[in-house]
């Protein structure tokens, strides 16, 4: 790419904790969260990296990889969301 380019990934995870008890059973436990945080390399325009032949096709290719990616990480999402409204849509009703 370029100088100023970086071709490298970041992942940066966060895991929350809550203790909790549940008051019916008297039994403790607690509720864990993952958030992933990832910054990929490669999205850049071909225009600003100024690359040419091999560079440009290896730089289009990273960038169709990422949009790839990022469409499936959109439907997985989708599914997940669709999961817990069937599942936990019960706990909304009135």
């Amino acid at each position: 790419m370029n100088s100023s380019s970086s071709r490298s990934h970041a992942v940066f995870t966060i895991v929350l904790t809550q203790k909790c008890r549940d008051e019916l059973s008297n039994m403790d436990g607690e509720k864990v969260s993952k958030i992933s945080l990832v910054d990929l390399a490669g999205s850049e325009r071909a225009t600003s990296t100024g690359c040419e032949g091999q560079r440009l096709k290896e730089g289009a290719n990273i960038n169709k990889s990422l949009t790839t990616l990022g469409l499936v990480i959109s439907k997985l999402a989708e599914a997940v969301s669709l999961y817990l409204v069937s599942h936990y849509g019960h706990l909304m009703k009135p």
